[in-house]
């Protein structure tokens, strides 16, 4: 490698470590404040639903047919709509997205329980099997809990979703350092 990308490489890299470690202490900081954490997901999930909103009204006319173009207004009404109401009431939207984050761990164990069984005799569908009950059991635990657990889910799966973004990230980072060096 020439020395002048060497050196864009290694202080490239020494950037992704920051960035690593400031998404690293954020992962801590959701996990520790949870509900914070959850209103804050709340909050950007209100505002892309606005903006979708405000996209599906501004293209409306793009639509070409007249049902396209009332068709396209409705969902736009309605983004905007459920967004500001996430806005105006953020615990309302956060005991939504805990109940939306149950269904889809439902889902998503369900599918990985019938793969598994799909894929039996192949090495490793045991995993399978094992991830979509672990996944069964945290939808049943979020499930029964909820409204309750809405103080906790989202912040929490964010915050550790980011913890783990950031040490991949981090490790990834310090090996193309050690390359660069």
């Amino acid at each position: 490698m020439g020395n002048g990308m060497s050196a864009d490489l290694h202080t490239a890299a020494t950037w992704s470590i920051v960035l690593s470690v400031l998404m690293i202490a954020a992962g801590v900081l959701a996990i520790s404040v949870p509900l914070v954490a959850g209103v804050a997901v709340t909050a950007v999930v209100a505002w892309l639903l606005i903006i979708s909103g405000v996209l599906h009204l501004a293209f409306a006319w793009r639509a070409g047919r007249a049902s396209a173009v009332v068709w396209e207004i409705l969902l736009g009404v309605v983004y905007g709509a459920i967004g500001f109401y996430l806005l105006a009431r953020p615990l309302a939207g956060l005991a939504s997205l805990t109940l939306a984050a149950a269904a889809y761990l439902l889902i998503e164990g369900i599918l990985e329980f019938v793969l598994s069984f799909q894929l039996r005799p192949a090495p490793g569908s045991g995993w399978l099997l094992f991830d979509g009950v672990v996944t069964l059991v945290l939808a049943a635990m979020i499930w029964s809990t909820w409204p309750t657990s809405a103080v906790w889910v989202v912040g929490t799966l964010v915050g550790i979703s980011m913890f783990f973004s950031g040490i991949t990230r981090l490790m990834l980072s310090m090996a193309v350092r050690r390359v660069a060096a």
